[in-house]
């Protein structure tokens, strides 16, 4: 058909091709909806990014290692010596087993080392695989209860060898018991190092809880 000498599409023409040009720009519009979507719902996954899900990583990993030197150096802390009472030379025999605080604090430093690990493996897992290190608001509620229950449970450990620690290095006052760490320097030394490594882990189990405080009032899901 020609009008005013330009050449006109038939009318059967046209009425194909504005349909099909709805159709792929339905399509584009689809594409770009679904293309938001998903990058709404990695950003709610990853509200802290690759960088903070390493240190998260890295934090496991240093409280593995500070509870299990915790854990070693108490379970290693003992000594045969000789101390005097009134003039009298008495063999003495220093262990770890012989109190309990300081089973407490093994026990516990036993129990941290167990959790970090199982941590960490689950975390790292993920880290390498590109996933999510926290997968869930449920997830990140569960570990932030377990890491406040065992930074506790390492607070009162660190505090209750101390106490006994003090005691050995002291003395007690108008009384014939000695300062028990001079004869027996190596023990209250591997009882100083584990304590020391208790508190430390107590400080790294309080970071990663405040990391997961963090990420749960981030998160969307």
């Amino acid at each position: 058909m020609m009008m005013n000498g330009q050449k006109l599409a038939p009318a059967a023409e046209v009425a194909v091709q504005l349909p099909e040009s709805k159709v792929a720009a339905d399509n584009i519009s689809g594409t770009m909806s679904v293309g938001a979507s998903g990058g709404g719902t990695n950003a709610a996954m990853r509200p802290f990014g690759r960088r903070a899900e390493l240190m998260h990583v890295l934090l496991r990993l240093l409280c593995i290692i500070t509870s299990v030197t915790a854990l070693s150096f108490m379970v290693t802390a003992q000594q045969p010596s000789t101390i005097s009472i009134y003039g009298f030379m008495l063999p003495v025999q220093s262990k770890w087993s012989f109190s309990h605080s300081f089973e407490y604090l093994v026990g516990v430093s036993a129990a941290v080392a167990a959790h970090s690990l199982l941590q960490w493996l689950i975390s790292m897992s993920r880290f390498l695989r590109k996933s999510p290190v926290i997968p869930s608001r449920s997830h990140a509620w569960l570990i932030f209860a377990g890491d406040q229950v065992f930074a506790y449970a390492m607070i009162s450990a660190g505090a209750a060898a101390s106490g006994v620690t003090s005691l050995n290095r002291t003395g007690i006052q108008h009384t014939a018991l000695p300062n028990f760490c001079k004869p027996l320097q190596s023990f209250c030394d591997h009882v100083d190092v584990s304590i020391f490594f208790t508190f430390m882990s107590c400080f790294l189990l309080a970071a990663s809880a405040v990391q997961e405080v963090m990420w749960l009032s981030r998160s969307k899901y």
